[in-house]
């Protein structure tokens, strides 16, 4: 798997829940302690997190740091 298709699917993922619990990408960035810009790239799946940014994500979401990456994976099975 090409890394441009994780990294999508794991900005869909945080998109998905991120519209589930009601947030802007300026919210979640804040409770993040992330740049919006940032968030939005994420999302739009141009960057690749650290595993840090995974658990502040994570955290923000409120879910376990391994439900983004879990999700993210299970989408291309």
């Amino acid at each position: 798997m090409e890394k441009h298709d994780v990294c999508g699917q794991f900005g869909r993922r945080v998109r998905a829940l991120r519209h589930k619990r009601g947030l802007t990408q300026e919210k979640l960035g804040e409770l993040a302690e992330l740049d919006r810009t940032f968030v939005n790239q994420v999302e739009a799946g141009k960057r690749n997190v650290t595993l840090a940014t995974i658990h502040r994500l994570a955290d923000a979401l409120d879910v376990d740091p391994g439900e983004l990456v879990t999700e993210a994976r299970s989408a291309d099975r």
